[in-house]
């Protein structure tokens, strides 16, 4: 693992070679990365469309409990729009860590990923990764079902994240959740194209609580943005992508492109601000003095590790506070594998940091 403060420039050891062979996985995670990958192709019509019913047989749905599992986190499903289907997960400790924590618990709004189009915050690996984040984190989380494209395209998920921070600072968690949340302490955390999500909602509400007089003093204030692998784009075809294509796993360039045109507007290409983020195909964004400090993990086998670097470089161009991680030999997704060590690294020794530093009292 290799850390880099403002910019991000240093490139892990893996992620400079060329031509390099397979990531080295158990069979399980190589397994389990194949299979998703076969479901995401064959759940892909020519039409642009999904085929929901053929990839439910693959993706496993875990419901909320309110009983405390072995690591005593609990869970609850919370209607934010019942009119258009927005709902979140809240993973919440059990009473007895309730009991113990000290002060009030930060809050970890969290955007799963998938191409914009697939899976859910009920997908069991998501489910599972939110549970870690809860347990290890000290935090309460709350995972963001947003609405999915083809049939809800841009900004429809934007839309819902920013809705769902709306909906917490109005009317809270639910009662049944006693432990104490300082909703001043709020991160924003999402992988892949959740971390695009999380990106734009973090814009997006900044911009809000400077220029709207009716949101000049929200109650929800974002402490950090998170992004896993985040699902940055555009028209060019990048050296990783190149490299990379054919050897890593679960992503590939014929899905990436089948993504944003069912996630972009109508006849949009992927020079899209909302896909190349870095300005290099347009204006650069224009980012408030509110913008929050950001952390980009990247993997030395993720395709989209280029455009995630780029990113970084625009933030510190914009004078924010933006901190990359490198995990030379991780492939796309690899924190929802907690047999790799690095997922547990991330969430241990990386979130945790993150979360800890970026707090009112540092």
């Amino acid at each position: 693992m290799t850390s880099t403060g403002n910019g991000g420039e240093k490139m892990g050891a893996a992620a400079k070679k060329k031509g390099q062979g397979p990531a080295s996985l158990p069979w399980t995670v190589r397994f389990q990365a194949l299979v998703l990958s076969a479901a995401c192709d064959m759940s892909q019509r020519r039409d642009g469309t999904v085929n929901r019913f053929l990839f439910s047989l693959v993706d496993r749905q875990t419901r909320a409990s309110s009983r405390p599992d072995a690591r005593g986190v609990r869970s609850a499903d919370v209607d934010v729009d019942a009119s258009r289907g927005l709902w979140a997960r809240v993973f919440s400790p059990s009473a007895e860590a309730e009991q113990a924590a000290p002060a009030p618990l930060p809050v970890v709004v969290y955007f799963h990923g998938g191409g914009f189009a697939l899976l859910s915050v009920a997908s069991t690996p998501f489910d599972a990764m939110c549970r870690r984040f809860c347990r290890e984190l000290g935090a309460v989380v709350v995972s963001v079902n947003y609405r999915l494209a083809p049939e809800h395209r841009y900004p429809a998920a934007y839309d819902d994240g920013e809705d769902v921070l709306r909906y917490l600072g109005a009317t809270g968690l639910p009662a049944d959740i006693a432990v104490p949340v300082d909703l001043s302490r709020c991160f924003l955390a999402g992988d892949s194209a959740g971390g695009n999500i999380a990106h734009h909602v973090a814009h997006r509400w900044t911009i809000s609580s400077s220029t709207d007089p009716s949101n000049k003093n929200p109650v929800v204030r974002l402490a950090g943005i998170i992004l896993l692998q985040p699902f940055f784009g555009g028209e060019e075809r990048t050296e990783a992508e190149l490299r990379l294509e054919g050897v890593a796993p679960i992503v590939n360039m014929r899905l990436l492109d089948w993504s944003w045109r069912a996630f972009l507007p109508e006849g949009a290409d992927r020079n899209h601000p909302v896909a190349h983020v870095t300005g290099e195909a347009g204006p650069e964004p224009e980012l408030p003095d509110a913008f929050p400090p950001a952390i980009v993990v990247l993997g030395g086998f993720d395709p989209l590790q280029d455009w995630q670097r780029r990113y970084a470089a625009m933030l510190q161009r914009k004078g924010k506070a933006v901190q990359v991680v490198e995990f030379p030999d991780a492939i796309h997704g690899f924190y929802m594998f907690p047999e790799l060590p690095d997922a547990g690294k991330l969430v241990n020794d990386v979130m945790a940091t993150f979360i800890e530093t970026n707090t009112p009292d540092h």
